[in-house]
Parts: structure tokens; C-alpha cells; sequence
């Protein structure tokens, strides 16, 4: 029989990851928009580093730092009650890391088409660069701000090797749909796993097609 909660704690892991990740992407992106610095190379290279790297890669040296073994985690256990391993906020904090390009890269590509002349005149006007940012130049890159959240939500759903190594396999806690899927052929439950691949397969391809179908305008022309 198969089991909802798997699907239920992706979604959540996922919905809260992309929360997370447009607040934290933000700032990023728009410094690496406009930044003249010699360090944005290095930055740039840091946030695209899940683009090539392996997620095992990831997630193992994730379980080195938050080990209550190394300093980092016991320094979170002791003064902040935090155990990243094998628990769902570790999962949240794994998949910020790994879905971090999918929301940067767009929102950052955003800023940059955007014209100068826009900031110009806001400060012209005397708005703030925090006015700026929210009230002129956010609502412009609108696209950007939808591809960025669709594919960091659609990554974060589909994420196996970094969710495996930093969470485990907790019924309840952990076990996501990626690893239920795995869970299921390795039993030779195929039906199940079956099921598993076929709701996220239809839930990622109707998440993207409404992407390309509002940033195409394919929408506005059909209401037309």
C-alpha cells in the first residue's frame, strides 16, 4: 500500500526551502548584478558549485561540519539546541545549498537586463535603495522572480544523493519521495514506485509548462 507521508514532506521540504531561498537569493543576486568587486568571480563560482558537484560530494562533507564530533555541530548543539543530521531542518538547510543556483542564476539575469535609467530615476526621485529594490526594480523582473522559484521548488523536489547523506532514511522525518522511490525497487515493489515517480513526474512537467506559458505570454493570449 502506498504511503502519502513521503509525498506530503517533499512538498513541505520544498515549499519552505524556496521560501527560504527567495529571501536569501535576493541581496545575492542583486550584489552580483551590480557589484564591480574582484571577488564576485569566487562567489559567483561558490553559488554555481552545485551545478557540477556531486550531490554525495555535498551532502558528505554536510555530515562532517554538523557531526556532533566536529566542532561546528557541537558548537550548534550545545548553544543553540540545533542536531542537523538526520533531521528535516537539516534537510532545509542541505537543500538551500543545493537548489541556491537554481533561484541566484535567474533572479540574478533579471537585474541584469534590467536598465539603468530605472535606478536612476528612483534615486532621482529620493526613493531609498531598499524602495528602489522592492518597489521598482522586483516588480520588473517578475519572470525572473517565477523561473527562479519554480525551478529551485522543482530541483528541491527531485533532490536524492544530498537529502540521503544529511537525513538519512526516517519514516516520518526524513524519508522523502526520492528516497521512498528508492526504497521501493530496491524491494521490487515496482507498482509503488511507480506511483511515487508518476505524481512528481506530472507535478514537475505541469510546474514548468505554466512557467513557459506565462513567461511566453502564451496565457495573456489565450484570455485575449
Amino acid at each position: 500500500m502506498m504511503d502519502w507521508q513521503p509525498l506530503v514532506l517533499t512538498f513541505k521540504l520544498a515549499a519552505i526551502t524556496t521560501a527560504l531561498l527567495l529571501i536569501i537569493a535576493i541581496p545575492i543576486a542583486y550584489w552580483l548584478a551590480h557589484t564591480k568587486s574582484q571577488i564576485k568571480p569566487i562567489l559567483e563560482t561558490l553559488v554555481s558549485m552545485p551545478l557540477v558537484l556531486p550531490p554525495t560530494v555535498l551532502g558528505f562533507y554536510l555530515l562532517v561540519v554538523f557531526s556532533p564530533a566536529n566542532p561546528v555541530g557541537n558548537w550548534l548543539d550545545e548553544h543553540l539546541g540545533l542536531q542537523l543530521i538526520f533531521s528535516f531542518e537539516g534537510l532545509i538547510f542541505a537543500s538551500i545549498l543545493y537548489s541556491l543556483p537554481f533561484m541566484v542564476h535567474p533572479i540574478q539575469a533579471g537585474f541584469s537586463n534590467l536598465s539603468s535609467s530605472l535606478t536612476e530615476a528612483s534615486y532621482v526621485l529620493g526613493k531609498s535603495k531598499s524602495t528602489t529594490l522592492f518597489k521598482v526594480l522586483l516588480p520588473n523582473i517578475k519572470p525572473s522572480l517565477l523561473t527562479g522559484i519554480v525551478l529551485a521548488f522543482a530541483h528541491t523536489i527531485g533532490e536524492f544523493g544530498v537529502v540521503l547523506m544529511i537525513g538519512g532514511n526516517i519514516p516520518g522525518k526524513t524519508k522523502v519521495a526520492s528516497i521512498a522511490i528508492y526504497d521501493e525497487v530496491e524491494a521490487l515493489n515496482y507498482d509503488i514506485a511507480n506511483w511515487y515517480s508518476l505524481i512528481l513526474f506530472v507535478i514537475a512537467f505541469i510546474i514548468l509548462l505554466m512557467v513557459y506559458l506565462i513567461n511566453g505570454g502564451y496565457l495573456k493570449r489565450f484570455w485575449k
